[in-house]
């Protein structure tokens, strides 16, 4: 029975271990997305700047 609750038990910790990596990865992506949407709205802003110099 011991045998079973350690397998049980190491089955779980693994379980939760990849629902961490899951979560981690979902979270760089969300900031990547949100990195590249202030890039772009950085990138728009330089060239409305630079027309309305030119």
């Amino acid at each position: 029975m011991m045998f079973h609750d350690y397998s049980l038990a190491t089955e779980r910790m693994t379980e939760l271990r990849r629902e961490a990596d899951d979560t981690r990865v979902a979270n760089r992506l969300v900031a990547a997305r949100r990195w590249s949407r202030l890039a772009s709205w950085a990138q728009r802003q330089a060239r409305k700047a630079g027309r309305d110099l030119g």
